[in-house]
């Protein structure tokens, strides 16, 4: 069983308007250069092969940033967060920036609470203007497939689990020159993800979530 890796505004997920990356292998990932960080697994899943990360030292860091000089853009991941004891809180499992400016960054991350579930944490820092949106209302259990979107248009950032959107703030967002990605960890090596992630994929513009990855019916999700 495979994902719906949906049309976008007429186009298919091979033109340049938006890049899927399926974590299928990890000596590449969309053609791009990877370094691998630790030992990340690949695994067969009810998706499709991911990765497996371990929440120690696991992750890959590719160098590409499919978002670009694009003005809005939509950026989305199909993951599991796992079960971990004591829970690794802070897991920031999506980042982009270039290692070379700290003043531009795109992060995806959640936040794993005592009781095992996690809530979504997303993070845009644009030169002076900055965006948190830290969801801990919105709780979702470990263990199972979800759909995360961090979306930006006219200075509006928003995110979604599940196509709902759950926040939104607002931000005044500078394109990243020349960014890398760094996948089941923060770019500086802290904040290391426990679980797997089978797809990635950034669409330069805004999506709405009929336009989102559609996960296979039948692959237990939140309510």
């Amino acid at each position: 069983m495979s994902l719906v890796h949906q049309q976008v505004a007429g186009q298919t997920q091979s033109d340049s308007l938006s890049v899927v990356w399926d974590l299928d292998r990890m000596d590449q990932i969309g053609g791009c250069t990877t370094t691998k960080l630790g030992q990340p697994v690949l695994i067969e899943t009810p998706l499709g092969r991911g990765i497996l990360f371990d929440g120690i030292d696991d992750g890959l860091l590719v160098q590409a940033n499919p978002i670009g000089d694009a003005i809005a853009f939509t950026v989305e991941v199909v993951f599991r967060p796992d079960f971990s004891d004591p829970p690794n809180s802070e897991q920031r499992f999506l980042h982009i920036q270039n290692p070379d400016d700290d003043n531009r960054r795109i992060l995806i991350e959640l936040r794993h609470t005592a009781d095992q579930r996690w809530f979504l944490d997303t993070f845009i820092k644009s030169d002076s203007s900055r965006c948190t949106l830290y969801a801990e209302t919105f709780q979702h259990p470990v263990g199972e497939w979800f759909h995360a979107a961090l979306v930006y248009e006219n200075g509006t950032m928003r995110h979604y689990v599940d196509g709902r959107e759950e926040l939104s703030g607002p931000l005044n967002y500078v394109p990243i020159e020349k960014g890398f990605t760094s996948i089941g960890v923060r770019m500086n090596r802290r904040s290391w993800f426990r679980g797997a992630i089978r797809t990635i994929r950034m669409t330069r513009r805004a999506l709405t979530p009929a336009e989102f990855l559609a996960l296979p019916i039948g692959i237990r999700r939140a309510e």
